[in-house]
């Protein structure tokens, strides 16, 4: 009887390390919060408001906002490659048409030969394949003329 395997299930679930909270977003808010952190130390509050709740508000986005069930990094990596890539297609017709007729031409092919055909066989000649076939090689039409 064949082995019988465990079939991994889930695999697109991350392991949650504290709580509810996965490795992933873990390290993404410590790294948040240390530079929240240092920026209210060396800068004052309104200049800290300016530019530590939009950091803190991104940092919460990159580790819990899901889209189409992928991590948000995910996503704006994908919006990243697709403004990178071109959206319109345009052939550059750079050579002219008598050019092109020139790549166009084709070269005539030889004429086909058609391939001899053997003549018929005989029934007699058909009978005695058979009977060597049969006899595996022991008889030999040679023999028996």
């Amino acid at each position: 009887m064949p082995e019988q395997f465990v079939v991994p299930q889930f695999i697109d679930i991350e392991d949650k390390i504290i709580g509810p909270i996965s490795a992933r977003q873990f390290i993404i808010l410590l790294a948040v919060l240390l530079i929240d952190t240092l920026l209210f130390k060396f800068l004052s509050i309104p200049k800290f408001l300016m530019t530590g709740l939009p950091l803190l508000i991104i940092g919460l986005t990159f580790a819990f906002v899901r889209v189409n069930s992928q991590p948000f990094h995910y996503f704006v990596l994908n919006i990243v490659q697709t403004m990178r890539k071109p959206r319109v297609r345009v052939w550059d017709k750079a050579i002219s048409d008598a050019e092109a007729r020139i790549f166009i031409k084709t070269e005539e092919a030889p004429p086909v030969i058609p391939p001899r055909s053997k003549p018929p066989m005989s029934s007699s000649r058909l009978a005695e394949l058979s009977l060597v076939v049969n006899t595996g090689g022991v008889y030999n039409p040679e023999d028996y003329k």
